[in-house]
């Protein structure tokens, strides 16, 4: 008889008792009352008689040293490094900034000593409520550097919503050299070096709870794209243990001054199209998109259109596999179609009710003529570092001077994560969408009927009842086809010619970019032959996943496992091995533009799949957002006041 390991978990702790075995389930997520109670796993509580309680009084912030913007009433303080043994103090230090009515302050030269005024409320907060928020402000995993000059805007949105706002620095998808200190050292960078810097970035927080105007139990991660994977993995991987070594190896705060254990694990997790689980991300995006395309790397003839096909049976096999259970708890699973497709079954039928219900919420939502934008974003614009839009328009400028000196001469496919046109086919919700924003063509619809009319020209596909007011959609098919087509290449994040923004996310040192797809990397090798035959083979590919997928990191960790670790359900399901090893966040936000062809859909519901079942997650909205492909997605409203408004539902 086989289990999942749901299942087996679940029979080991109803029999515990009986049968003398240690009860084995995942732990209920805890919020400590203070940074001093951070107990939230055993493995991470240590006797306070075990420990040097001055080891990190180095770390200690200086409550003297605050600044102050008089003409809007903010204390800040910049550049504060947040572990001992930082690889690289330009991105492993932050900057805290405060509503002025938090503190009671006595100017000492050009800073402040500031207390924290226990009586002042701000936007429903006082210093004792007060939420912490933490932006990851970056779609793509570049560095996020700390911020080395203040600026005001657009920090007035969360601080007079009564938030104590942190922006961390970590380090990104690559390794790098620290310019600021002239160093010569390539510090190491890539998974999981991110979500690591950030464990150690809050561990800092709460080591520092007393000189706070804040409930540092209340931390709320949140980000896009490849940060809002991120932020999801510090919702479901906190005080896990397969992050220690890396953790203690930048001489991250494991206690405090009285020897009890700091916590890493947060309160609550936002993200916006989330991009994460890369174990099966290529899969995901043939099984819901590229299986049904025809051109390009999809093109009859070429391996890459057989890969694609194969990709799409394994993540059939993956979910099948997966103990991923809708509202009745009833295990979701594929069957096989014609022409062995796997489009049936209860797990389709789930992603179909999600595309229903959202085109459904967009009949109401929606103000007829109504005007639809195709739009993509690359990175968030959270604020907090007045040096970022210089940084980011200089980095884009070389990128694209690199990119097309590579292709002059090579002739190479650009990398899987390049923006890309979309089509205009459909409306997008009434929002704002942050800077950056790319749009295309307009398409104008003067009524609900005929915009209906339009998306079934060709033929019927999508169902709308006037009278309900309700729509339905007859295939996975023919919304793919139709509204939300493959535009990546096969595979879509561990490209060919590892040229992805993700292959650069699990490169090491100056192999600045590898394959890191164990399911690609199986296909491959077990269809060279085949695939030999077809256009666009080149011999190296045969071993090119095996070869990378041996390599390890600069501790020693294999690939499979810096994957694991980049893996929000690794810890939140009972098919992977680290299931209940982290403090899973009980407050989550996930949304997602259903129209997003950079990243597919099923990622994301996944993720919320896997919560809603989680022991101790207390709730979670998710918000697939009709007309809306790769950008911050809303029905309505602004992302940054919707997300306001969860928190303080949240701590309500």
């Amino acid at each position: 008889m086989s289990w999942t390991r749901r299942e087996f978990l679940e029979l080991a702790s109803a029999g515990a008792a009986s049968m003398g075995l240690a009860a084995c389930s995942a732990p209920a997520p805890q919020r400590p009352d203070d940074a001093s109670d951070q107990t939230p796993s055993d493995s991470t509580a240590q006797p306070a008689d075990n420990v040097d309680r001055g080891e990190f009084k180095s770390l200690a912030l200086d409550t003297s040293a605050w600044k102050y913007d008089k003409d809007n009433d903010v204390y800040y303080q910049l550049g504060l490094t947040y572990c001992l043994k930082p690889a690289t103090t330009a991105y492993e230090s932050l900057a805290i900034f405060v509503p002025g009515q938090f503190f009671t302050a006595e100017k000492k030269g050009s800073t402040y000593s500031c207390t924290v005024n226990e009586k002042a409320v701000v936007g429903g907060f006082t210093p004792s409520t007060a939420p912490i928020l933490l932006p990851i402000n970056s779609g793509t995993l570049s560095p996020q550097a700390s911020p080395t000059k203040y600026g005001y805007d657009g920090l007035g949105t969360f601080l007079d919503a009564g938030c104590v706002y942190v922006y961390a620095g970590f380090r990104g998808r690559s390794a790098g050299y620290d310019s600021s200190s002239g160093s010569t050292d390539l510090y190491p960078g890539g998974a999981p070096w991110p979500v690591v810097d950030l464990k150690a970035a809050i561990r800092y927080l709460r080591y520092n709870k007393d000189a706070l105007p804040c409930d540092v139990s209340r931390v709320f991660s949140f980000g896009f794209s490849a940060g809002g994977g991120v932020s999801a993995l510090l919702g479901s991987a906190g005080d896990a243990d397969i992050y220690k070594p890396y953790l203690d190896s930048i001489g991250a705060i494991t206690h405090d001054a009285e020897g009890n254990a700091v916590s890493d694990a947060v309160f609550g997790s936002a993200s916006w199209c989330p991009a994460t689980s890369f174990d099966t991300a290529d899969a995901s995006y043939e099984w819901m998109m590229g299986q049904f395309a025809t051109s390009g790397t999809r093109a009859d003839g070429t391996w890459t259109a057989a890969l694609s096909q194969g990709l799409a049976a394994d993540y059939a096999g993956y979910v099948n596999d997966m103990d991923l259970r809708d509202s009745d708890d009833s295990q979701l699973t594929l069957d096989e179609s014609e022409g062995g497709v796997y489009t049936l079954g209860s797990y389709a039928a789930e992603l179909l009710s999600v595309l229903d219900e959202s085109a459904t919420n967009f009949v109401s939502d929606a103000t007829f003529p109504y005007t639809y934008t195709p739009q993509h974003i690359d990175d968030p614009s959270f604020p907090g570092d007045p040096n970022l839009a210089t940084t980011r328009a200089t980095e884009a400028a070389v990128a694209a001077a690199k990119q097309g000196a590579q292709s002059a001469a090579t002739g190479a496919q650009g990398d899987g994560g390049a923006d890309a046109t979309e089509s205009a086919d459909a409306p997008a919700a009434s929002t704002t969408l942050p800077a950056g924003t790319t749009q295309v063509q307009s398409t104008i619809y003067d009524t609900v009927q005929n915009y209906f009319a339009a998306l079934n020209s060709d033929y019927w596909w999508i169902n709308y009842n006037v009278s309900r007011q309700e729509v339905s959609i007859s295939s996975l098919r023919d919304f793919s086809m139709h509204l939300c087509p493959a535009e990546q290449a096969v595979p879509a994040f561990d490209a060919v010619d590892r040229s992805s923004k993700t292959n650069q996310l699990f490169g090491v040192g100056e192999e600045s970019t590898l394959h890191f797809d164990g399911m690609a990397g199986e296909r491959v090798a077990a269809n060279a032959d085949a695939y030999a035959s077809m256009d666009g083979w080149n011999e190296s590919y045969a071993t090119a996943w095996q070869d990378d997928l041996e390599k390890t990191d600069s501790l020693g960790t294999d690939m499979a496992t810096r994957v694991s670790m980049s893996n929000p359900l690794y810890f939140l399901s009972g098919t992977y091995d680290g299931y209940g090893t982290g403090v899973v966040a009980p407050h989550w936000r996930v949304n997602n533009g259903v129209f997003d062809t950079t990243t597919p859909l099923a990622v994301s519901a996944n993720l919320v799949l896997a919560l809603r079942h989680f022991s101790g997650v207390e709730d979670v909205s998710y918000v697939p957002v009709w007309g809306q492909g790769h950008v911050m997605a809303e029905r309505s409203g602004t992302a940054s006041d919707n997300l306001l408004s969860w928190v303080a539902s949240c701590c309500g």
